[in-house]
């Protein structure tokens, strides 16, 4: 996003996000409109009448403004199928590129982007690559640290995952909170599902002065990490926002490629783990100090 605003400083950019997520594009002065969508909500109850009116909407609004060019950076059927509504030229990789290959029929124009490459740098490539830039210089996300006169005494531990292969175990988790806590940082566990509920409150009931939190939406997650002393986390995109924010990190990796889906950003980070490698909690544990500068 701020590649395309740079290119293009009085472009009008418009993006397409699921509702939940709404907050967390605002963030970015880059954006001049957000248009929600609920595609998985929608595929719960897809055959009652209030969520037929509301996919009419929120289609509606989709064609109700001509584009000059609209990318698919997800590459998946349901985000294809979205770009195909948008008037406009629609691009998208290529089908030795793309995650799903039958969303390339989708596109006007394909653009083979190595799938090797970091995803945010397929992000960028993908998007230069349509709008007509190479991208240049540093990654820059568009977000400023932010700076608090409070005394930042917390860290947040994002232990909940989409998937279950990501998730780490309880007693990791307790570990972590107690080194936190031997360090004077207390933990803060948000949740944003029942079952991360579940799980947050039984873990802070464990840890001195730990708190979770949820049920606030992700614009307050979002200040919350901004506003933290340290982050560690699972393979989410919150672990995205706090590199963002430039905030001290620890990425835990279990299932999925960190070459692939680290953290990337300006401020202090360090990714542990591999694909069928958890880390050990006593490595993220080490790795806690020089983070927090003691």
């Amino acid at each position: 996003m701020t590649d395309a605003r740079r290119a293009f400083p009085k472009a009008h950019i418009a993006w397409v996000v699921e509702a939940p997520y709404v907050p967390l594009v605002r963030l970015h002065p880059g954006v001049d409109e957000v248009l929600p969508v609920a595609t998985r909500r929608w595929r719960q109850s897809w055959y009652k009448p209030e969520t037929i009116a509301e996919i009419r909407n929120a289609l509606s609004a989709l064609r109700a403004r001509r584009h000059d060019i609209a990318i698919d950076t997800q590459g998946l059927m349901r985000s294809a199928i979205l770009t195909q509504v948008i008037r406009g030229n629609r691009h998208g990789y290529d089908r030795d590129s793309i995650r799903e290959r039958a969303a390339a029929i989708f596109y006007d124009v394909k653009h083979a982007v190595p799938r090797s490459l970091h995803a945010i740098d397929r992000n960028r490539v993908l998007t230069g690559a349509a709008l007509g830039y190479t991208p240049q210089g540093a990654l820059d996300f568009g977000l400023r640290p932010q700076t608090s006169t409070n005394v930042r005494d917390y860290a947040v531990l994002l232990h909940g995952s989409a998937g279950l292969r990501k998730e780490w175990s309880d007693e990791n988790w307790l570990l972590v909170g107690r080194a936190l806590a031997a360090s004077g940082v207390r933990a803060v566990l948000p949740w944003g599902s029942p079952r991360e509920r579940e799980r947050a409150e039984r873990l802070a009931a464990q840890l001195p002065r730990a708190e979770a939190r949820g049920g606030e939406g992700l614009g307050s997650v979002a200040q919350m990490i901004a506003g933290a002393r340290l982050v560690i986390g699972l393979d989410t995109g919150l672990l995205h926002l706090a590199a963002a924010y430039a905030v001290p990190l620890i990425g835990i990796f279990v299932a999925s490629d960190p070459t692939l889906t680290a953290p990337r950003g300006t401020g202090l980070i360090t990714v542990l783990g591999a694909p069928g490698e958890p880390p050990a909690a006593a490595a993220v544990t080490a790795a806690i100090p020089p983070l927090l500068g003691v």
